[in-house]
């Protein structure tokens, strides 16, 4: 992996804001900072959370080297005094916010950042472009996983993305409900299930089909999975069987209509004897091309290009805003802007969901001073949707690696069950659920 450091993944004036809150005072000042999003993508019902477990990651070595600081120091982003306050950068802050894999909608206060103005600062980039993009992979993942019902969906998307973005890709895709991925750097960061076997470039460099294919199989076995578009899909079924025998694992479809040519497969496999070879299908899918393959025989899905771009939402839109700040005379206010269209709501968060016959009825969002929200009490039954992920500077561990990804997939799947059906529609409409925001 590039050696970086995440302290460096800012825009300059987190950098220029420290250095002038350094010289005037504030930059000691506790502060509470609040990640929500005003709007989830036009016509999108829900979003899902994703990307908590790589904030973690980072935040436990957001920290400058000595070639960071003389970075910042040549180009003159901050004075000299800042560079000696940025040589012991360490985040001694809290956070809590929405567990990976939960549901978000407008106004969720998804991620609350609490410590000084100059610790809180520096996150917000690393924060925002972690979270918006995660949870827009992750979401496009959910609504696919739903089209496709019971089939399970591979991450194929590497090549349409940045190659880190890719890699972040197949994390949230599997957190937003997807079996495993193509990317073996994201199978081995994070402990996820790698697919593969071969491209058509390796039938196309063989004399032959037959010859590819008795090459893949006795590499890979009788349960591989052969690509049988490259010519003829027909002849590269009858070949794939004859080489591998009835106990083929698979054939990949990568072409034409997906649908028909599943079912005329299917239905050739099955007169070879092959009736358990499963048929894969990829090519450009999204959500709705999932839906529209639901009658068809495929048993499983590879996911690309839209799935890395958040099937045309590639970000949440999410923001980072500052809601509460200890004034000059050491009190906590909270503060917000008020600026058209972008209006914030003050105060620290507190963040519920209430249910009516085992269904998401609202979520609750109650906005207050820390000793108001202390002595707050929510309704009978009612969901706390908070979870605390660093304490004081100590991160917990629970949400980081392979067992916090495991943790996230299943978590997705029953709080999307609890919520409306309507949630599951492709047809564009409003949050399933509102959103009320109390401020005490």
């Amino acid at each position: 992996m590039v050696d970086y450091s995440p302290a460096l993944m800012t825009d300059m004036y987190e950098y220029t804001m420290l250095d002038a809150s350094l010289k005037d005072g504030t930059a000691n000042r506790k502060c509470v900072f609040e990640v929500y999003t005003r709007h989830l993508p036009e016509g999108r019902r829900y979003g899902v959370v994703a990307g908590i477990g790589r904030i973690l990651d980072e935040l436990g070595r957001f920290l400058l080297s000595d070639e960071d600081l003389r970075f910042l120091s040549d180009r003159k982003v901050v004075s000299k005094e800042t560079i000696s306050w940025l040589e012991n950068l360490h985040f001694s802050g809290s956070i809590k916010g929405y567990r990976e894999g939960e549901m978000f909608f407008p106004n969720s206060p998804i991620l609350q950042v609490e410590g000084t103005f100059g610790e809180c600062t520096l996150l917000e980039t690393l924060v925002l472009s972690v979270l918006n993009y995660d949870s827009a992979v992750a979401s496009a993942a959910s609504r696919m996983v739903s089209a496709a019902k019971d089939r399970p969906c591979m991450d194929m998307g590497g090549r349409r993305a940045n190659e880190w973005a890719a890699v972040a890709a197949a994390r949230a895709a599997v957190i937003g409900g997807f079996q495993g991925t193509a990317n073996l750097l994201a199978a081995q960061l994070y402990g996820l299930k790698a697919i593969g076997t071969a491209a058509h470039c390796f039938t196309l460099v063989h004399d032959d089909e037959r010859s590819a294919f008795a090459s893949q199989v006795e590499a890979l076995g009788r349960n591989t999975t052969l690509l049988v578009d490259t010519y003829n899909v027909e002849k590269a079924v009858k070949t794939a069987v004859e080489v591998a025998g009835p106990q083929l694992g698979g054939v990949r479809i990568d072409s034409g209509d997906l649908a028909a040519m599943a079912q005329r497969v299917r239905n050739q496999l099955d007169a070879l004897g092959a009736t358990n070879t499963k048929i894969t299908v990829t090519n450009d899918l999204d959500e709705y091309a999932l839906a529209a393959l639901q009658s068809a025989p495929v048993d499983s899905y590879g996911v690309g290009t839209m799935l890395v771009t958040g099937s045309g939402a590639p970000t949440c839109a999410m923001v980072y805003k500052l809601t509460e700040r200890e004034n000059s005379a050491g009190v906590m206010q909270p503060v917000a802007k008020k600026s058209k269209d972008k209006a914030s709501v003050p105060g620290r968060k507190l963040a519920y969901r209430s249910y009516e016959y085992g269904l998401a009825e609202t979520e609750h969002v109650i906005s207050g001073s820390e000793t108001q929200l202390a002595e707050y009490r929510p309704a009978e039954g009612w969901k706390d949707l908070l979870v605390d992920y660093v304490d004081h500077g100590d991160i917990d561990s629970r949400y980081q690696g392979h067992a916090a990804i495991a943790d996230a997939h299943e978590y997705r799947a029953k709080a999307l069950r609890e919520l409306p059906i309507t949630a599951q529609s492709l047809m564009k409409g409003e949050p399933v659920i509102p959103t009320e925001i109390t401020v005490l």
